[in-house]
């Protein structure tokens, strides 16, 4: 497809290692754009989107994943505005807006007048990464899950996401594509948690992950049992095993106004590295 009057085309294949070398500027803030083109070599059906590129004298300067997820990859200004363009010639695809805080902002006030009103808005979340061993002692108790953990699991899932979220994930029937997923990180061993007297009592997923990093999602625990240090402890022990068998660098954003999170997280070891923003529909 040839290139717009902003030098925006859709990526395919043959883009596949120039985008490997945008996106490798920064591995740990790019890595679910990673992950995505590596499991699917950019071809669009596998994506269930598609990746746009903006190219500068024939070089690649800046990319978007553009499918549930909108995802800017090493943007500029210019090029976040290049973008919204572009998405303001098709009708929206994405439920959710989210990556580096400028970027995101710049091309969300380009869509923001033909987009119509989004259900929340997140400025400024913290990203956050470690590199070293936790600074705390891991829980021992925590560990990957198994299937005959789901009947504990998928209910703390579901829980988490609507808290965090707003809505349930199984809100319109998709409750068995949410319980697939849950499955799928399972059996992918990215999915960690604590039990116990037959409840489950922490838990957190890894959402995506490449050789240099690794991205945490779905953090939770019971509303009656937090303040106990559980997450603490339970996330020095899901670094520890990610940083044994899957990447060397952990990452996550939270919430700025998120304080208790925001402690538990700086007590593991945690420092913040950059700023997100979400916007959802």
């Amino acid at each position: 497809m040839p290139a717009s009057r902003h030098g925006v085309r859709v990526l395919g294949t043959p883009d596949l290692e120039a985008f490997l070398r945008l996106a490798n500027r920064d591995p740990v803030v790019n890595v679910f754009a990673l992950y995505r083109a590596r499991t699917t070599s950019l071809e669009p059906r596998w994506l269930g989107g598609e990746m746009w590129g903006r190219f500068d004298d024939g070089e690649l300067v800046a990319a978007c994943h553009v499918g549930a997820n909108l995802v800017p990859i090493e943007a500029t200004p210019d090029d976040a505005r290049a973008f919204a363009e572009r998405a303001l010639t098709r009708s929206r695809t994405a439920t959710t807006i989210v990556g580096p805080h400028e970027a995101v902002r710049t091309f969300w006030n380009g869509v923001a007048g033909s987009w119509g009103r989004p259900r929340e808005t997140r400025w400024m979340q913290p990203h956050l990464v470690i590199d070293g061993p936790p600074a705390v002692e891991p829980d021992p108790f925590v560990r990957r899950t198994e299937r005959a953990d789901m009947a504990l699991l998928y209910p703390a899932c579901v829980a988490m996401y609507t808290e965090e979220v707003g809505v349930s994930p199984e809100a319109g029937g998709t409750g068995d594509l949410y319980r697939a997923r849950v499955t799928q990180l399972m059996s992918r061993g990215w999915s960690f948690a604590r039990f116990e007297g037959g409840r489950l009592v922490f838990k957190a997923e890894v959402a995506c992950a490449t050789a240099d990093a690794a991205q945490i999602q779905g953090v939770w625990v019971p509303p009656e049992r937090r303040g106990e240090g559980l997450a603490v402890a339970g996330m020095a022990a899901v670094v520890k095993m990610v940083q044994a068998d899957i990447a060397p660098v952990v990452s996550l954003y939270v919430n700025e106004w998120n304080q208790p999170a925001r402690r538990a997280y700086a007590r593991v070891g945690f420092r913040e590295s950059a700023r997100f923003s979400t916007v959802m529909f």
